[in-house]
């Protein structure tokens, strides 16, 4: 059955292998279930409903794209409510509060509607080959540096902003993190007294964690070990766990004292499910309505692009002309995920780059994706179990599949000045932006530029110049 549907031995697959692969995506991606409801409701400031419902509301919205991938794409990439699109969304609903005076939840309920279109119109660009043939217009230079670029990307996430240490140092304010204020430190004296001795031990510990893992998917990635990025995070995961009751004195453990296991379905129907406010969306304004749809789109758009194409070249998907079989179907996936994120009551759903992980343990087909969806269904029970992977161990992940994707660098020619240049500010623009939509943005207009003044327009597609207008507007006149 598995492997009719599936073709798992086609692929070069096993059942097995798909399941590590799943389980593995699953781990380098929980954080969202959590995360995704704090930025959509100031950590809760905006009341227990309506969390439970955008958590609810991200574990079945990221099920069910994860399933039409694995189905309708058979391919082994996850989706969930993207990240920078949901800090977006949140400052998007908080200005609909000041522009109309409704309530957050009012304001909330109305801006679904903003990522209901979006998810209707990605739908009918799908089915018609839109998407696919702006994939297919991006030039190959730049399409070779998406992968690389992505590495550095997830390299950051794992050394940066995945573990952020709030301290007593600061009063808790903002966190320390560990490329830029352990090993971007003065001294360590220094980061101790910033920090607090508590918050410097949690430090030492996260550090020490972190490079065990990596180290320890590494040692075991060349001896050939299959599931090596999962198991490197499980020991990861105990050498935090141990760390915290002898170093720390706390009980890593301790959340699960109090959790509740059970499903806040009562919530999400209360709160979020097909709760759009037709009227409330009537009062924020046509021109407002249509330059947030549009935005939206762009971002969602070459962030599922540049995901899709930095993965699947990887893991050896793609052709010679660095295209991908069965992109409109994973583009659909991604919008049928949309639209089921709003009627449920999330923002916009999106391919996720934590997916390389899974393609570096193995994964390969729809197989890993359906393993992936079911994980995330199953923490609508089981979320407070997901909660004690401590995210040094998801960094190890981050940081080796990062390593790994720089790989591709070794296919751009650096001796072409038309590839080298976007690529190389794909390259920085990635990590730094935080967005892989805005960085394929810069590298198709300095490509375009670059043709142009050199003479060589006529290379350039009318697709690529449409584009590469359409990121102009995005960066100096969209309002």
């Amino acid at each position: 059955m598995l492997e009719k549907v599936f073709k798992l031995k086609e692929n070069g697959t096993t059942v097995k292998t798909e399941v590590v692969a799943g389980i593995t995506t699953f781990m380098t991606m929980a954080y969202i279930i959590a995360l995704n409801p704090n930025l959509l409701t100031n950590f809760g400031a905006e009341g227990v409903q309506l969390w439970n419902g955008v958590f609810m509301a991200t574990c079945v919205a990221s099920a069910v794209g994860m399933f039409c991938m694995a189905f309708l794409a058979n391919k082994p990439f996850a989706l969930a409510p993207g990240m920078g699109l949901n800090s977006f969304f949140a400052v998007v609903v908080g200005n609909i509060v000041a522009m109309t005076g409704m309530s957050y939840v009012a304001s909330f309920r109305a801006a679904l509607i903003i990522i209901l279109i979006e998810g209707i119109v990605f739908v009918v660009l799908s089915i018609f080959n839109v998407r696919e043939k702006i994939v297919e217009s991006i030039p190959l230079g730049i399409r070779l540096g998406i992968s690389p670029a992505i590495g550095l990307m997830l390299m950051n996430i794992g050394l940066g902003s995945n573990v952020g240490i709030y301290a007593e140092g600061n009063g808790f304010t903002t966190p320390f993190f560990v490329m830029r204020d352990f090993f971007g430190a003065l001294t360590p004296s220094v980061l101790q007294t910033n920090m607090g001795d508590a918050g410097y031990a949690t430090m030492i510990l996260t550090v020490v964690t972190m490079f065990v893992g990596l180290f320890a998917i590494v040692a075991m990635a060349k001896k050939g070990i299959k599931g090596a990025v999962l198991f490197g995070m499980l020991i990861a995961s105990v050498v935090y766990w141990v760390g915290s009751f002898a170093f720390l004195g706390t009980n890593p453990f301790a959340s699960l004292t109090t959790a509740s296991f059970v499903p806040p379905v009562a919530d999400m129907l209360e709160t979020t499910f097909f709760k759009f406010n037709f009227a409330g969306f009537a009062e924020i304004g046509w021109f407002t309505v249509i330059t947030l749809i549009v935005t939206f789109c762009v971002i969602d758009m070459f962030d599922t692009i540049g995901t899709l194409v930095g993965t699947a070249s990887r893991a050896g998907m793609v052709d010679e002309e660095g295209n991908m079989p069965n992109m409109k179907e994973a583009l659909l996936s991604d919008a049928v995920g949309t639209i089921v994120g709003a009627c449920t009551g999330t923002s916009t759903v999106t391919t996720f780059v934590e997916s390389a992980s899974g393609v570096e343990a193995g994964g390969r087909t729809g197989m890993t994706a359906l393993v992936t969806g079911l994980l995330f269904l199953a923490c609508m029970f089981l979320a407070p179990i997901a909660a004690i992977i401590p995210a040094a161990a998801t960094s190890a992940a981050l940081i080796y599949v990062g390593v790994l994707m720089l790989q591709g660098l070794q296919n751009v020619d650096f001796n072409d000045m038309d590839q080298m240049v976007p690529v190389a500010l794909m390259l920085i623009g990635m990590p730094v932006s935080g967005s892989i939509g805005h960085a394929i943005g810069i590298g198709l207009i300095s490509y375009t530029i670059m043709k142009i003044f050199g003479g060589k327009a006529k290379e350039v597609s009318a697709l690529t110049y449409i584009i590469s207008a359409l990121f102009l507007v995005k960066f100096f006149l969209a309002v």
